[in-house]
């Protein structure tokens, strides 16, 4: 046993570090959902005119981070839960997959609710119980993270035991998918490529180690860079292990960031909304909505600079309101917005 006094704050210390960077990345990869929806659903629809391929720039932006930003978001959910898997299925159930599922219900009902009341806005909302309950179930909507995260918890726990072949098994599930060979509505695509991330995430605890690695890091970023130029140039999206493969890369390219930029004064308050993720994800979309409205009534569309800086200002608010709100809600009393109610409001 080692007699230096300063042992444990070493330990402490290196724990804390390998936490700050799955905080910081998710912190990243929140951003980036904000982002793509502010990108996607706000900003190409709007009625630009303009001479420079501005608009176009952010939208290829915001395709090419696609293979950094869910699969990034979880594999590090998986490594979280990793060390939940061996708790019996009741206690599992309880706490980690039936809260996951509470929120999925009960805020797709307040998506529904609210986005009804943005007509025009690009995005699925039910019309009818029937439309509901797909939303709910096979084709889930904009909230298909937690459903997914739920279902993933249960799938890994299933198969602890034997945890490769469930990996094969998800890696053949996400090239079938991804290739375009089942039906994939909807956002069920999400739903069928993503689970081999989280099984993958639940296995790599040792990823963080090596990527503090400094060549390392920036090994993968640059070949993630130089892959997805490739993949955009060369239009291979629905290419048989294309998705896969670019998301290896890019869950090595942002683990890699992040571990680099949580020292940092930009890694501290990525970390604190990296703690943060699940009110923005499911405060944002509404905000989008309304954001939208706005801009299509006083945003100068001709403007080159409004639509150079306007993604990344509008995902600034957004995320701004979406913390602001989640405070406001929980002060009022609404913390079962966010919370279970039978896990306590703590």
């Amino acid at each position: 046993m080692s007699t230096r006094p300063d042992a444990r704050p070493a330990t402490h210390e290196a724990t804390a570090a390998r936490q700050a960077w799955a905080d910081v990345a998710k912190g990243a990869c929140i951003v980036l959902v904000v982002l793509w929806h502010v990108t996607r659903k706000d900003y190409l629809a709007l009625p630009w005119s303009l001479d420079v391929p501005v608009t176009g720039a952010w939208g290829w932006l915001s395709q090419a981070l696609l293979p950094v930003r869910m699969p990034l978001f979880f594999a590090i959910s998986g490594l979280f839960a990793a060390r939940r898997l061996a708790e019996p299925w009741g206690r599992l159930g309880a706490r980690r997959v039936a809260p996951l599922l509470y929120l999925f219900v009960l805020w797709t009902l307040v998506h529904t609710l609210v986005l009804r009341l943005t007509p025009g806005f690009d995005t699925a909302v039910a019309g009818s119980p029937g439309e509901l309950l797909v939303q709910l179930t096979v084709t889930p909507g904009n909230l298909w993270y937690l459903l997914a995260l739920a279902a993933y918890v249960a799938v890994a726990r299933a198969t602890r035991r034997a945890p490769h072949v469930a990996l094969v098994a998800a890696a053949g599930l996400a090239v079938v998918a991804g290739a375009g060979l089942v039906a994939t509505p909807g956002n069920r695509e999400g739903l069928l490529v993503n689970l081999v991330w989280f099984l993958l995430g639940t296995r790599v605890a040792a990823l963080p180690r090596t990527l503090t690695r400094r060549r390392v890091g920036v090994a993968a970023v640059v070949a993630f860079g130089l892959a997805t130029v490739a993949w955009q140039g060369l239009d291979a999206d629905r290419w048989l292990d294309v998705r896969p493969g670019l998301g290896l890369l890019g869950i090595a390219a942002g683990a890699g960031v992040a571990v680099l930029v949580a020292p940092t004064r930009v890694g501290t308050p990525l970390a604190r909304l990296g703690r943060l993720t699940l009110p923005v994800y499911v405060v944002h979309l509404p905000l989008v909505a309304l954001l939208h409205l706005a801009s299509e009534r006083w945003l100068p569309t001709s403007s080159v600079v409004a639509a150079l800086l306007y993604p990344a200002a509008a995902t600034a608010l957004v995320l701004a309101l979406s913390l602001a709100l989640h405070r406001v809600l929980v002060r009022a009393g609404g913390w079962w917005l966010f919370t279970a109610p039978w896990l306590g409001r703590a």
